[in-house]
């Protein structure tokens, strides 16, 4: 039997909250933290576009299980449309493919604002991850195809307009999971008359994270490397580095389940839990039933799983 190979990188675990940079894929910066906090395991909530920046939370280690919980959570975004011109890409990437001479005064737009909020029914842009007979919506884009991308329901809790101006209009919008921004663009501006695409887009906040939690590469790299600068990741590994600087940016992974009833339980409970074992859950105050629960113990972390009729049965269990 062929043994496995040693794990790389060092077992820490907790969300980082990076301010994305323009020009930076989101893959590209997972593997950015993950190289700066020499992690074992890293994943992110939610793509943002290279064009885009703002906020990517980034789960390393044990905080990956949580990672759904964040996806699904509302976000926040400051992006401005430019009128006047509809783009493949519904965003600066893509060719003009629409031109108008109109401009919407401000008093249009105000008006054509409620269409826009609640739960709407939208269409995903044609360069989306949306998956057609198997296959990326944006690849086929880009082969040339026209892709019929059915219309789907999102959320949009709030849209507020924040500057007005002869060509284009800063909005921030509230939205659920599954909403596109660029969309939103496109069809205002269909509505408007004028077309229209995003110029800039921002993501400001990611449920449960504010802007508060922000953390840019430069501060990574100048807690990881002090006055050495960014050595680069060829020596990376033979920098004698105290990752006490950088590990203090890091945001509990316990914080992505805010969203759950949370259960304190004993020291004695978490290691059956941590076995896999049911646990009765004691208390005046403590919930009967459940969908899904957290147990901590000491305050943290040590399980996801349903309360049934006053058991908490475990179905993620996370390290002590």
């Amino acid at each position: 039997m062929a043994r496995r190979g040693k794990k790389k990188g060092r077992p820490i675990s907790g969300w980082l909250v990076l301010d994305k940079p323009v020009g930076m894929g989101s893959t590209e910066a997972v593997s950015k933290i993950k190289w700066l906090f020499q992690a074992e395991k890293a994943g992110h909530a939610g793509t943002l576009d290279p064009l885009a920046s703002g906020m990517l939370p980034i789960a390393l280690g044990e905080a990956t299980k949580t990672v759904p919980y964040v996806q699904d959570g509302a976000k926040v975004y400051r992006f401005t449309v430019a009128w006047g011109e509809e783009r493949s890409t519904d965003d600066l990437e893509g060719p003009v493919t629409k031109s108008s001479d109109q401009r919407p005064a401000e008093a249009d737009v105000l008006l054509l604002m409620p269409k826009y909020t609640g739960v709407i029914m939208q269409t995903p842009p044609q360069f989306s991850a949306i998956k057609i007979a198997g296959e990326r919506a944006y690849d086929l884009a880009r082969d040339g195809a026209t892709v019929d991308i059915p219309a789907r329901e999102v959320e949009i809790g709030r849209l507020d307009l924040i500057e007005h101006s002869a060509d284009s209009s800063i909005f921030e919008v509230e939205c659920g999971k599954g909403t596109y921004v660029r969309s939103l663009a496109r069809d205002m501006g269909r509505d408007l008359g004028c077309f229209g695409h995003i110029a800039e887009l921002r993501r400001i906040e990611v449920e449960p994270f504010t802007q508060e939690d922000f953390v840019t590469i430069a501060e990574l790299e100048a807690a990881r490397f002090g006055e050495q600068g960014d050595e680069g990741s060829d020596s990376a590994d033979t920098v004698p580095v105290d990752f006490d600087a950088i590990d203090a940016f890091l945001v509990d992974t316990s914080a992505a389940l805010d969203c759950l009833p949370q259960i304190a339980i004993s020291d004695d409970a978490a290691t059956k839990i941590r076995l896999g074992n049911p646990v009765i859950i004691r208390g005046r105050d403590a919930p009967v039933e459940a969908e899904e629960a957290c147990a901590t113990a000491r305050g943290k972390l040590v399980a996801i799983g349903a309360i049934e009729q006053g058991m908490f049965k475990p179905k993620r269990v996370f390290a002590g």
